[in-house]
């Protein structure tokens, strides 16, 4: 996506990249596996089709050694979905929080690559950035159904094993959410030894270490119009939303899913 083409962010944990050709190999090794295809409902692709995804078209044979790209600007130019690879900075020193880094800065590339997470627009930025309560009201009087339907798809996945269970997925929708609606402080954790009782539990702030690009994301969208969909089985995913402030609004049975909406106040 153009608006994050450029950006880089950094949290005391994780880094969040746009996803760029050195990193096609390696996500193409993660969806080789059918657990991480399932969980993301990703269908198999060639590591060609992956480049061709990305953004980088192939131009001569590609080789697992040696693949040779030509640039193009598919993946510049989609703007309906916000891709950012997760680096993880846990072994590093160094305050990398203190700057504002470039995608290309070598010292990213000394990170290792544990996932992505992904926010799919379905609609304008002018509807995900109306209130809900305002569409249904000019619904009802004969406005826009789309109006009413718009909202963002959030995606994540860890998908190196030794990187999950440790609150980097957490962090990494922290960031990810922040920066997408302008709301860096917005997205306060529910502390997982209470989120589930019925008093209102302590909200965790987004730590203070990190770094948000100098100029703020020009999505600018409305956190009740997030949406997640996973899959029923998937407790530990569905516990993570819930600690944001995602709430189980339906349940898919023919797909078996559960559809989650942020409905924190």
């Amino acid at each position: 996506m153009k608006v994050n083409i450029d950006t880089v962010i950094v949290g005391p944990r994780v880094v969040l990249v746009p996803y760029m050709k050195e990193h096609v190999l390696k996500y193409h090794e993660w969806m080789l596996s059918e657990e991480l295809r399932a969980l993301t409902a990703s269908e198999p692709l060639s590591l060609e089709e992956e480049y061709e995804m990305q953004g980088a078209r192939v131009v001569v044979t590609v080789t697992l050694s040696s693949p040779e790209l030509a640039p193009t600007a598919k993946w510049q130019s989609d703007e309906d979905k916000l891709t950012f690879i997760v680096l993880s900075r846990e072994a590093t020193s160094g305050a990398l929080e203190d700057e504002v880094l470039s995608p290309t800065d070598a010292r990213l590339g000394q990170l290792p690559m544990i996932g992505d997470v992904n926010i799919f627009l379905y609609g304008t930025l002018e509807q995900l950035r109306r209130p809900l309560s305002a569409a249904k009201a000019s619904g009802e009087g004969g406005g826009d159904e789309e109006d009413v339907d718009a909202h963002a798809e959030v995606e994540i996945m860890i998908a190196e094993p030794a990187f999950r269970r440790r609150g980097l997925a957490l962090e990494t929708l922290q960031l990810m959410l922040g920066y997408a609606t302008g709301q860096p402080q917005g997205f306060r954790a529910a502390p997982s030894s209470t989120e589930f009782s019925q008093s209102a539990p302590t909200l965790e702030p987004l730590p203070q270490k990190h770094t948000f690009p100098a100029s703020p994301c020009s999505l600018q969208i409305l956190p009740e119009r997030l949406v997640t969909r996973i899959s029923d089985t998937n407790v530990p995913s569905i516990r993570l939303f819930e600690r944001l402030g995602f709430e189980i609004t339906k349940r898919v049975e023919v797909f078996g899913e559960v559809e989650m909406m942020y409905r924190r106040v």
